[in-house]
């Protein structure tokens, strides 16, 4: 706990983001510094609640000690307040940035008030130490002389590799992009998470020891069965990469794209050459219309904000979520409300509105007799349970609308991962077409072979794959070593395995 009475003396006071205006103008991280005064206040709110439901599973997915570093904070005490908090996550520096924070909508404090700040103190934390120099690589004592080969690079594969070369394994990471990173790299832009801040992480891992190999796609440029036989042991971290498609009539017109195809070009060319290279899917003088109203759709309006674009909405099939919570959805469950997100407020800074309308169903896409989108057409639509106590959708006659746009980005979701390297290995599906194993073991069907993060669960938080990376990491060194010391996620001692 922080102060004792802290929790009654500190309104919630979140660290700002940049100003909308000026933060368009760059693809900066929208994050503004905080003083340290600021956070050991924050910090004091952490109360003596008894049971910290923040690191429940309704919480924290990797279990962080958010009591013990919030106290930590507020005792001025930095250094070990990093050492509590790498316990449990192997990358702060990712999830103090990108998370949605499960925690705060677990704190025991919003019940009855604003949840502590724990994700600025998470990052703040991170932060000073990088600052500090006391995050630094370190190689373990021996190795064991076993190999394992992990496919993919993401916050699962990483956070994998990560532990199995503390654990003494030597660790390939195969990445079929040109950075490693995964989605933290090319599907999370800059203005969320900086690519330095991967690029810092990676470095850290080789210098550490961990090998990466990258414009290698496993299953392609190189046979998943030679690389089976080549290991002791292989992961699949390989995410859920297929996207959920809008098969209307003239969804093959140009102008209509994937919101990753579109977010990973963009990035990409900004890291390659500062957009000066023209490989990306331009929004520049547009009217862009992004279907989905999640975390992507977001990162697509901000994008499209600082391409330039002439106008943006952005439509939801579902309803708008209500500004407190409902009686549905009590507490420690994660508040389903009404949020405006870094996209929006920089949307409604430039023209004027919120690009946001909900219960809209896309009918079909307007050819403009060249091949290319010039409009949406849409319908309202309501939604009402059925005698089941099931959510029913049906139209509004009379509410067809047509949207004019240049530009169509789908942004609604994802359905599992992709085919080719499980076929090869013969891995068996879930009922969700994701690879199948269970949570706490990880092994798939075939001896060897283990599997986490997206491709296993489904998509998810990033914070997720880390707990899952961690958890694969701990299963793949009891089956090579007869057991493991390595901390299950959430465990800080050595509880062995086996």
């Amino acid at each position: 706990m922080g102060k004792p009475t802290g929790f009654m003396e500190y309104p919630r006071k979140k660290v700002p983001w940049r100003d909308a205006n000026d933060r368009l103008k760059d693809y900066g991280e929208v994050y503004t510094p905080a003083e340290d005064s600021h956070l050991q206040r924050q910090g004091a709110r952490c109360m003596d609640c008894g049971v910290p439901f923040c690191m429940s599973d309704s919480g924290c997915p990797v279990d962080n000690l958010i009591p013990e570093w919030n106290d930590l904070v507020y005792k001025g005490r930095w250094q070990e307040a990093l050492e509590r908090l790498h316990k449990t996550n192997n990358f702060p520096e990712f999830t103090g940035r990108v998370c949605p924070a499960p925690c705060e909508g677990s704190c025991v404090l919003g019940i009855n008030d604003p949840a502590v700040t724990i994700k600025n103190i998470e990052n703040a934390i991170i932060d000073r130490g990088f600052e500090e120099g006391w995050v630094s690589a370190a190689q373990p004592a021996e190795r064991t002389g076993k190999s394992v080969a992990i496919v993919g690079s993401g916050p699962a594969g990483l956070a994998a590799a990560d532990q199995l070369n503390k654990a003494g394994h030597q660790v390939v990471v195969y990445e079929r992009a040109d950075r490693i990173g995964g989605l933290l790299m090319y599907g999370i832009p800059n203005m969320k998470l900086d690519k330095s801040v991967v690029q810092r992480r990676v470095d850290l891992l080789a210098t550490a020891g961990v090998e990466f190999v990258t414009g290698v796609e496993v299953g392609v440029d190189l046979d998943v069965i030679e690389l089976q036989k080549s290991n002791d042991a292989v992961l699949l971290a390989t995410g859920a990469t297929v996207p959920r498609d809008l098969p209307i009539e003239g969804r093959e017109l140009n102008g209509v794209h994937f919101a990753m195809e579109f977010l990973t070009k963009s990035t990409k060319s900004l890291l390659d050459s500062e957009l000066q290279d023209g490989a990306y899917i331009s929004a520049a003088g547009k009217k862009v219309i992004v279907i989905g109203g999640g975390d992507t759709g977001t990162d697509c309006i901000a994008t499209s904000l600082r391409h330039g674009c002439a106008g943006m909405m952005n439509l939801e099939l579902m309803s708008q979520s209500p500004v407190e919570r409902a009686d549905s959805n009590p507490w420690p469950l994660w508040p389903l409300i009404q949020r405006t997100d870094y996209g929006h407020e920089e949307s409604i800074a430039k023209f004027g509105v919120d690009p946001r309308s909900y219960t809209i169903l896309s009918k079909r896409f307007e050819d403009d007799g060249k091949g290319n989108v010039t409009a949406l057409h849409t319908i309202r639509v309501e939604w009402k349970k059925d005698d089941s106590d099931r959510m029913q959708m049906s139209e509004i006659s009379g509410s067809e609308q047509r949207h004019e746009c240049d530009l169509v980005l789908l942004a609604m979701g994802f359905l599992g991962p992709e085919n080719p390297v499980a076929d090869a290995l013969g891995i068996e599906r879930d009922q969700r077409s994701n690879y199948a194993a269970a949570h706490g073991d990880f092994s798939a069907s075939v001896a060897g072979v283990f599997v986490a993060g997206d491709c296993r669960r489904g998509q998810s938080l990033v914070v997720w794959g880390i707990n899952e990376g961690r958890g694969a990491a701990r299963s793949i060194d009891a089956y090579l070593e007869g057991g493991s010391t390595l901390p299950a996620p959430g465990i800080t001692q050595g509880t062995a395995m086996g």
